[in-house]
């Protein structure tokens, strides 16, 4: 070692001349102290600072020959680093040499970092939020296990009041003393793909209070359906004492908007729209005739007051008329309980858009218009969509039953899959069915419970899972419903909530959740863990940050305004970015950080990728995990990992994509041969060096001759002293062993065998046939299995033969001879109509010859 200059290089140290000799006491122990520390600090365990402040921190303390405040300085350097100190003193011989202490020391040092994180975790050109990252993939990263940090979700239940369960002690109930959901409030604390769930419960409550509002169409064709209207409040309420002790009722009437070419205008139509004698009331839209009330007399009198109207087009204004009912709580009556609107027509409806007919293009504002219980908007706003009057509906928790007739059936079910927890009954033609109708639909709705929620905030999703009457679960859509309850019955809901990303704003948020028709909710408060608790403390100005150029949190620096760099030594001001871009292109390159990451402060910062798995690396990030060579798809063939674009394949694996199997036991034959003696294993798979051969072990060969063939002449000569080899088959015939059953069905068969096997069947010159098996055993070694009989075909059975033939000679005889009499009878009945024809034509020549002699003698 020289005497004066050492020069090495040790892990992240770089240490130039360093001189120990001429000290004695503290001053020795200084030096001796800085240089282990230097020397033996390495980047794993250690976060990067400057030696400089420690080196002027003690310069100073020297100048001002301040030996206490030294001492204890080199205690606490000996508390944090005694394990390297030890170690140096093994080494003293090494580091002591000549002159003076430390004359230029120019090294980057790696001190402990905060219990939380260390800043030399990442590696060359990692960005600093490489750092985050599942806690497997931290581990595999060398990270300790106590600085990791890694924060859960919880769930606090705030307001847990039980359902309500009544018994004969209990008395009536007010409505805000009922409770059918449990939970009501719940606080998640949310950290992103980490879903929190809780259970909500739902129990069906006895005698729970109902307001419903009967909503009917006045047009001219619901005449005879108003005389049966009449008395339907006392009915009514007297059928309804069986579900609910609490229960009010209410009317209102539409007929249509009050503008061309829905109505006639003219004045006397406007006065009374009908026609003939009919005394009919003038024209209007909506009409709340009586808000919700206990009195079912009162019902009676003021529908039997009612008048019908008449409009000209056959839709009407019903909708209208349900969006005033729905938001027009105060005027209706409304109270937080079971609240039903039953809407009875005989005729379809108009919906947004068709207000154009009438120069009516203001959207329907969904806001409460009543004057004097009277809509005065119909001629001003068009009516609502469908889509809005579901929103209002579910915002006040209507459930809508529509009665309606048959002609109208299709129409209304088509609506009733739009508007969640509505149902659709049949209406007879004067109404007389409307109770029966209303108790029906309202118990089909109060059966089923549909839960809904409000507006998630963005990147926040939802799930259900229902558990129902009888153990009965589902998910998706279904989980969110629970049908065929009874009354008393309760169900569970388990509802997860995920966070896949923190707000833009550092605030909770709050949801609500409850089922469809009722006014109870569940609010849920959603906080979100976007940082990690370590942020909370912070050091400011923190010299770790290059003369406390930013705040060193969770062991990385958060640089100040203007500076930048990974420990913020860089000014934006001060150096020019031409500058730092040289540093970041490699090899005096065009790329910068080869376009795979930012120069910043003339270190690269790698790019993240959307797979958390795929990472850029590198000084230049020129490396990356994920661009190797690929086999079946899989990036190294699965058999390997990426490392800076080469394949690094685990053992028994090589190639470029590691798909190549060293491991030989896959080219092995159930001989126990490699490739059947036929070929040479490489990669796990045979190549047969006979080009003859093919297959997984070169076993099979489709352009030879038959392997039954070929041995056919050995196994004759062996067996039964015959066939063309029998004079030569002791020289030709020795090469394989021949074993004899007595029974063809004992003969070898394949499942039963560790080699493959051939069964034969081949024909001797006698036409006998005889069965053996074939079987290669190992190279140039053959087993034969023989049957040791041969099949002989029998001779042929004479008399039967004889027989046949002389059967068929005489059938043949006799089937001629039929032939033969049937041409002869056709042939003489031929000549016997021929002769009578003949007869016939002679008796007319005689008969004419004999007339015409007569005429003769009398002339």
């Amino acid at each position: 070692m020289n005497n004066g200059l050492q020069t090495r290089l040790f892990g992240a140290v770089y240490v130039k001349r360093i001189d120990f000799s001429g000290l004695t006491g503290w001053k020795k122990f200084h030096c001796f102290i800085l240089h282990s520390i230097t020397y033996f600090t390495t980047s794993e365990n250690l976060r990067f600072v400057s030696a400089t402040f420690i080196l002027q921190r003690l310069a100073s303390l020297s100048a001002k020959n301040n030996t206490e405040v030294q001492q204890l300085l080199y205690i606490k350097i000996w508390n944090l680093y005694s394990d390297r100190i030890i170690i140096s003193f093994l080494f003293s011989s090494y580091m002591f040499v000549s002159t003076h202490c430390v004359t230029e020391l120019v090294v980057d040092v790696f001190l402990h970092a905060s219990p939380t994180k260390r800043n030399k975790f990442l590696t060359v050109g990692q960005p600093k939020s490489a750092r985050c990252d599942d806690v497997e993939s931290l581990r595999k990263r060398k990270c300790d296990e106590k600085n990791i940090e890694n924060p859960r979700g919880n769930i606090d239940i705030n307001t847990n009041k039980p359902v309500t369960i009544r018994n004969s002690n209990t008395g009536k109930l007010k409505p805000e003393q009922i409770t059918q959901i449990q939970p009501q409030k719940v606080t998640l604390t949310l950290r992103s793909g980490e879903a929190q769930t809780f259970d909500l419960k739902f129990r069906r409550a006895e005698d729970y209070p109902i307001d419903l509002y009967y909503l009917m169409d006045l047009s001219f064709s619901m005449k005879d359906d108003l005389e049966n209207v009449k008395n339907l409040g006392t009915d009514l309420m007297r059928e309804m004492q069986a579900i609910t002790s609490d229960f009010r009722i209410g009317f209102g009437s539409f007929v249509e908007k009050t503008v061309m070419p829905y109505i006639s205008t003219t004045p006397a139509r406007l006065i009374n729209p009908c026609t003939g004698n009919q005394n009919c009331t003038s024209p209007f839209s909506y009409k709340n005739v009586l808000k919700l009330t206990n009195k079912g007399d009162e019902f009676n009198r003021l529908v039997s007051q009612q008048q019908i109207s008449g409009n000209l087009d056959s839709p009407e204004g019903g909708f209208d008329a349900i969006m005033q009912v729905a938001v027009c709580e105060e005027q209706i009556g409304w109270r937080n309980v079971t609240r039903l609107l039953v809407f009875s027509t005989d005729a379809g409806f108009h919906f947004a858009g068709d207000g154009k007919l009438g120069g009516i293009v203001l959207p329907n504002d969904g806001k409460c218009h009543l004057e004097n219980n009277m809509y005065t908007m119909s001629h001003y706003y068009d009516y609502p969509s469908i889509a809005h009057l579901v929103q209002k509906l579910s915002d006040h928790n209507i459930q809508t039953i529509f009665a309606v007739t048959e002609e109208f059936q299709p129409v209304y079910k088509e609506l009733k899959n739009l508007i969640p927890k509505s149902a659709v009954g049949t209406l007879s033609s004067n109404s007389s069915n409307v109770i029966k109708l209303i108790i029906d639909a309202y118990n089909s709705l109060s059966s089923e419970v549909i839960l809904e929620n409000g507006r998630l905030p963005e990147g926040v999703s939802i799930t259900y899972k229902s558990i129902c009457k009888n153990g009965v679960e589902g998910t998706g859509e279904n989980g969110r419903k629970c049908s065929n309850i009874s009354l008393g019955d309760e169900v569970t809901f388990k509802i997860s909530v995920e966070a896949q990303k923190c707000p833009s704003h550092d605030k909770p948020e709050v949801i609500t959740i409850k089922p469809l028709g009722f006014t109870e909710e569940v609010e849920v408060v959603l906080k979100f863990i976007c940082d990690c608790e370590c942020a909370a403390f912070g050091e400011k100005n923190s010299k770790d940050c290059t003369n406390g150029h930013g705040t060193l949190e969770c062991g990385a620096c958060k640089c100040n305004e203007g500076r930048i760099g990974g420990q913020c030594e860089c000014s934006k001001d001060e150096v020019r970015t031409e500058d730092l871009d040289a540093n970041c292109r490699k090899d005096n390159g065009t790329d910068i950080c080869s376009n795979n990451g930012d120069c910043v402060c003339g270190t690269c910062e790698c790019k993240k990728r959307e797979n958390p798995a795929e990472v850029y690396s590198g000084q230049y990030c020129e490396c990356d995990n994920f661009n190797c060579d690929r086999s079946n798809n899989k990036l190294c063939g699965g058999h390997g990992q990426c490392v800076c674009r080469k394949c690094v394949c685990d053992a028994n694996y090589t190639g470029s994509a590691c798909d190549c199997s060293m491991d030989s036991s896959t080219c092995l034959a159930k001989n126990g041969q490699i490739c059947n003696g036929r070929g040479i294993c490489d990669c796990g798979i045979c190549k047969c060096t006979n080009p003859k051969f093919q297959g997984p072990t070169c076993e099979i060969c489709p352009t030879c001759p038959g392997v039954c063939t070929e041995h056919k002449d050995c196994v004759q000569c062996r067996a039964f002293k015959e066939g063309e080899k029998k004079d030569t088959c002791e020289q030709d015939c020795s090469y394989f062993d021949l074993i004899k059953v007595n029974d063809r069905d004992k003969l070898p068969q394949p499942t039963d065998q560790s080699f493959p096997l051939t069964h034969c069947k081949e024909r001797d010159a006698n036409d006998c046939w005889f069965y053996y098996t074939y079987q290669h055993v190992s190279l140039g070694l053959f087993a034969f299995c023989l049957f040791s009989f041969s099949e002989c075909p029998a001779g042929p059975d004479i008399i039967p033969i004889v027989a046949g033939v002389v059967a068929g000679i005489v059938l043949i005889g006799l089937a001629l001879l039929l032939i033969w009499k049937l041409l002869m009878i056709i042939h003489d009945r031929r000549e016997f109509a021929k002769f009578e024809k003949e007869k016939m034509n002679a008796k007319k020549l005689a008969t004419l010859t004999v007339t015409n002699c007569m005429l003769t003698a009398s002339g």
